[in-house]
């Protein structure tokens, strides 16, 4: 099916999507990585990418909470957690959930003064993803996951004219959102091959005319190229993901991401974006102690205030 999607889907509605804040890498690793993500295994968070990479979760339980400094001032805050029962028997079971702070800004009414328009009080635009997801490996190769869940966005009150007078007017709008993705590893050293489908939804209004979430169809192959080597050395990995994204809304594109880590405790990680315009490289760092995990993601932008992003996760 994504396969025929990507070659079928050439009537494309360049930023005709809405409630975008959900294309946004919200976590340390995937950031770092150029949210290279889909054939890249990991725990809570990766139901947020390809659910079915957190079906060979081996802890019992992870927590993982996430904020990102965005551009323009937005907050975005991310929590998600997994939970694998009787060793991965029954499959992993997830929940994620997202909050979008945009900021203050000054609402206003035309008027028939010399500004033509008057102030109407501030404005505090929000936003809310929560799903529930599952995860698990059919054999020892291939494994399949999905998600569930709810957006809603929150674009504050706006007095419009009804009539002769005028009305306050609340802007929310909200629809079911559905992922699902796959994960194969081919048998030839550590190679993996991973696809998914993200924010699939009907559409959703505010008044007249509707649109639909940022539907994205990814395919990605990852592999720890330190296996080619004649000698692989211990305690060492450098992981290469490289996926290829096709979007309702944004040209095609191309992440890759490299992540090398020193004794499963250290990580150095870059990543690379085509076809954006503001952001496209990515650097990070990672930090594994007895299972407690800090990511750190640092993303250079252009006209805007550079974006971060912190994430700690605990795995028992």
């Amino acid at each position: 099916m994504l396969i025929f999607s990507f070659g079928l889907a050439k009537d494309q509605k360049l930023a005709q999507s809405g409630m975008q804040f959900l294309s946004v890498s919200t976590d340390g690793r995937g950031a770092a990585m150029g949210q290279a993500m889909t054939a890249i295994e990991g725990y809570s968070m990766a139901f947020f990418y390809n659910p079915a990479t957190a079906a060979r979760m081996t802890k019992t339980m992870d927590l993982t909470a996430s904020q990102n400094n965005w551009i323009a001032g937005i907050k975005h805050n991310a929590f998600s957690a997994a939970f694998s029962p009787a060793n991965g028997r029954f499959g992993v079971f997830g929940v994620t959930a997202r909050n979008i702070d945009y900021g203050e800004s000054i609402g206003t009414v035309v008027a028939p003064n010399d500004n033509g328009y008057v102030e109407t009080g501030t404005i505090n635009p929000t936003a809310l993803s929560v799903s529930v997801g599952y995860a698990r490996s059919l054999t020892d190769r291939f494994s399949v996951g999905g998600n569930m869940g709810y957006v809603v966005q929150q674009l504050g009150q706006s007095i419009v004219p009804y009539g002769d007078s005028l009305q306050t007017k609340s802007n929310i709008a909200g629809g079911i959102s559905v992922d699902f993705g796959t994960l194969y590893y081919t048998g030839w050293k550590s190679l993996a091959f991973g696809m998914s489908v993200r924010n699939f939804s009907g559409e959703i209004k505010y008044e007249d005319e509707g649109f639909q979430l940022p539907l994205t169809f990814s395919m990605g192959l990852s592999m720890d190229v330190m296996d080619l080597l004649p000698q692989k050395p211990q305690n060492q990995s450098l992981m290469l993901s490289v996926d290829a994204l096709h979007y309702r809304s944004h040209p095609e594109q191309v992440n890759i991401g490299l992540e090398y880590g020193f004794m499963d405790m250290f990580y150095v990680r870059g990543g690379y974006r085509s076809s954006e315009d503001i952001q496209n490289v990515s650097f990070g760092l990672g930090l594994n102690i007895k299972g407690i995990v800090v990511d750190y993601a640092y993303t250079p932008t252009i006209d805007f205030a550079d974006a971060q992003r912190f994430t700690i996760a605990f795995a028992f």
